[in-house]
């Protein structure tokens, strides 16, 4: 097998697990978050630097890769590992949810989707069979199965006709991935509709797959429907495979997602914000671009220990993002990136000593969200 997942103790108070997942680059401690890498690079970081900062698996983007440099520029350089000089495991997404958010730019069909590219206007066709061709030359430790992402909000009845697609699609990847090296996971869909959910999981788990994602959640819903569904959800779902709950990264998510039993998440959420100014504090995110921290000459976060916060103030990181140095957005994506591997540390450590629950309330009452 291409993966093995081992759960190494369950918290006796919420559905929250410790879990270790080997790959054929190393081995995970879960509960985990994965940084994005979209175009095979974590925006501003080099390898060694997340490395540093203790981050164990990444996610690349398959849409993009494809469009740019091209799947086969990757294989011939010797797989994704290789390319972008990152050792440790990697996770590709199908593209799926990238092709789904081209709206007007795409067609769906039994078939597969046909849509132009953001970059060009190019024209081009993503199927089961074909997201698994790209994969497969990627080369990722772990790959997901080509699916549709339903909007929110959406009837019923079109959420009922994706998660169907979504299921045939499955089957379809299934027959189409041949790598033993690399472990191919089902993607759980139905919207915001609990028996849906459920179907969608009872399926996919005929289907026998290593380990499963719940997608199509986090794409507009409000937060307690996503926690809701999640509650209905995760007592179905298998106890000796990953869960991984696609595109999740706020820190209070984070922490409730681990609270129902989610091993895996990933988002673009923390770079993103980075690069926009704002950096993550236990008290929430603070817009250090703004004018009260001009002479803010105090840490992003007093007790932090990356290396933002032990050299450089507010006052000085703001003037670097004002004045458009690149040296800014380098260091508020250290901090973010730091505090969320940290946080993950701090769970499992929670976990361990079976105190999680109150570890949550803990953190969530001081944590507001953006200030």
């Amino acid at each position: 097998m291409a993966i093995q997942f081992t759960v190494t103790k369950e918290c006796s108070r919420s559905r929250a697990r410790l879990g270790r997942l080997q790959t054929p680059h190393g081995v995970v401690e879960t509960p985990v978050f994965m940084p994005v890498g979209t175009q095979a690079t974590v925006k501003t970081m080099a390898p060694h630097e997340l490395e540093e900062l203790g981050v164990e698996i990444i996610l690349s983007n398959t849409y993009h890769l494809y469009l740019r440099p091209g799947s086969d520029v990757v294989e011939e350089a010797g797989g994704l590992h290789k390319f972008m000089g990152w050792p440790r495991p990697i996770l590709t997404d199908s593209g799926g949810f990238q092709v789904f958010s081209l709206g007007p730019l795409r067609t769906i069909s039994e078939e597969g989707v046909e849509f132009r590219s953001h970059l060009d206007g190019s024209k081009h066709f993503f199927s089961p069979e074909k997201s698994m061709e790209i994969q497969m030359q990627l080369g990722a430790d772990i790959i997901m199965a080509f699916d549709e992402c339903a909007p929110y909000p959406a009837e019923r009845s079109y959420v009922k006709e994706s998660k169907d697609l979504t299921y045939r699609w499955a089957k379809r990847c299934q027959a189409t991935h041949t790598r033993e090296d690399q472990a191919l996971f089902g993607i759980v869909q139905g919207g915001v509709y609990k028996d849906l959910r459920r179907e969608s999981a009872l399926e996919l788990m005929d289907l026998g797959f290593p380990g499963y994602g719940i997608g199509g959640l986090s794409v507009g819903e409000p937060k307690e429907l996503m926690y809701e569904v999640l509650d209905d959800l995760m007592p179905i779902m298998p106890k000796n495979k990953p869960r991984y709950l696609m595109g999740v990264g706020s820190p209070d998510c984070l922490v409730e997602g681990v609270l129902r039993g989610v091993d895996m998440f990933d988002c673009v959420w923390p770079t993103r914000l980075a690069r926009h100014g704002m950096v993550i504090t236990r008290q929430g995110n603070l817009p250090i671009r703004n004018l009260p921290y001009a002479r803010d000459f105090t840490p992003i976060e007093e007790g932090c220990g990356c290396y933002t916060c032990q050299n450089f103030s507010r006052a000085y990181i703001r003037h670097l993002i004002k004045a458009n140095e690149v040296l800014g957005i380098r260091l508020t994506t250290i901090h973010n990136i730091y505090f969320l591997t940290r946080l993950m540390r701090e769970i499992r450590t929670a976990i361990a000593a079976d105190c999680l629950p109150e570890f949550a309330r803990e953190f969530l009452s001081g944590y507001e969200g953006e200030k």
